[in-house]
């Protein structure tokens, strides 16, 4: 019989995330029932969306329930198949949540997609070649909408997300300008991912000075802007956008906690006439296809490059996930499970 560790939510957080919001717990795994599958989990993957999931108030999802595994991306192989579309060995991605195996009905569509661990490393199809990927193709392609020549900035450059949306605008013909917390991100952002600058917003502690610092940074102005962050962030980069310019919000971690995230100067967005546009990547499938066979292919030619921040066991997954959220990782945040 199989032994599944897993993390479990058992209090919403008051303010910021802690360990006391979680427990590992042990159980057994119960036999397979025809059409279903045992999937072991090699990578789990931390994401800064599910410190909002984990709250109680209205959200574009429901609720991390309590007492329930986290919910989490993973990535695995077929370990045991009672399924007519699965055999074992297989590779898959699926929403398998934080532990170590996970029982799938495999008729179930969208539950599981095979995937290619030769040309692509595994652990790739959670980040560059996976959701954070796909939502830097999307928000970036569909919704910026990068003419060549153009400046681009991007918030969190280092990040899983921001580090693919600068490459793939850099791609484009963009000028590309990261924002990073550190000189170690900021000198990777440009050396390693070909930002043409990085903003170390650690250095400038109030909007003005961040400003300012984009002005230097961006000469002829700002074209488009993704959005990770929020807060002073926000504000500096719209006191340097262009007419009719164009922001992608895909997260605004400045107010995960809960916490109310003030917009300074919102008539900017009037003056100018700026284009804000929010979006959640599971909303759009249709667009996961063309944009997973592009990052596919700029990841397994080395065009594309990608970091990871990995730690071993799913009992340390909690504390993985507070420092993601305090900026500790280096890319991709990841928990090995093999």
């Amino acid at each position: 019989m199989t032994r599944n560790r897993q993390i479990l939510l058992v209090a919403r957080p008051r303010g910021e995330a802690t360990a006391d919001n979680f427990r590992l717990v042990e159980t057994d795994m119960p036999a397979l029932v025809a059409g279903q599958v045992l999937v072991r989990h090699h990578y789990l993957s931390l994401d800064p969306y599910m410190r909002g999931r984990m709250n109680a108030g209205e959200s574009y999802a429901e609720p991390q329930a309590l007492g329930e595994v986290m919910l989490g991306g993973t990535v695995g192989e077929i370990v045991a198949s009672r399924s007519d579309r699965y055999r074992v060995g297989d590779r898959v991605v699926g929403m398998g949540g934080w532990q170590e195996y996970q029982i799938v009905d495999g008729d179930r569509a969208g539950a599981l997609r095979r995937v290619d661990g030769t040309a692509i490393p595994l652990s790739a199809h959670l980040g560059a070649v996976g959701m954070p990927g796909v939502t830097a193709w999307y928000g970036l392609l569909q919704l910026i909408v990068p003419r060549s020549g153009e400046t681009i900035v991007v918030s969190a450059a280092s990040g899983a997300v921001g580090s693919v949306v600068g490459q793939l605008a850099r791609l484009r013909g963009c000028r590309v300008v990261g924002i990073a917390g550190g000189p170690e991100k900021c000198r990777a952002v440009v050396e390693e991912f070909g930002f043409d600058a990085c903003i170390d917003h650690r250095l400038h502690g109030d909007t003005r000075s961040l400003a300012d610092a984009l002005a230097a940074a961006c000469p002829d102005g700002v074209d488009g802007h993704f959005e990770n962050v929020g807060g002073r962030i926000l504000d500096a980069v719209l006191r340097r956008c262009n007419p009719f310019a164009r922001i992608a919000i895909c997260g605004l971690i400045a107010g995960y906690d809960g916490q109310a995230i003030p917009l300074r100067e919102a008539q900017l967005i009037l003056l100018r006439r700026l284009k804000l546009q929010g979006f959640i990547v599971s909303e759009h499938l249709d667009f996961w296809p063309p944009a997973l066979r592009e990052l596919g292919g700029l990841v397994a030619s080395g065009r594309l490059r990608h970091r990871e921040s990995i730690v071993h066991g799913i009992e340390n997954a909690p504390a993985a996930f507070i420092g993601l959220l305090h900026g500790q990782n280096f890319g991709k945040q990841l928990v090995r499970l093999i």
